[in-house]
């Protein structure tokens, strides 16, 4: 069943690896408005980035557990 999920070809690529990239991005986004946030240069509130490490942090976790029991 989740081998099924996890290797779903979409375009030819494995869901895995587009979940992967999106985990990645969604990462490099929260240090990104973290960081602009620090130097002044966004008008966004703190929420956003707590907000978007939630949603990183519950992406990476899914990758992870799609990545493990796809060999189980």
């Amino acid at each position: 069943m989740l081998q099924e999920i996890t290797y779903y070809l979409i375009f030819g690529i494995p869901f895995i690896v587009y979940l992967g990239i999106i985990t990645l991005s969604m990462f490099f986004m929260t240090a990104m408005l973290g960081l602009l946030k620090r130097r002044g240069k966004t008008r966004l509130s703190l929420h956003w980035h707590f907000r978007l490490a939630y949603i990183s942090i519950f992406l990476g976790i899914v990758h992870g557990i799609l990545g493990v029991l796809a060999y189980f």
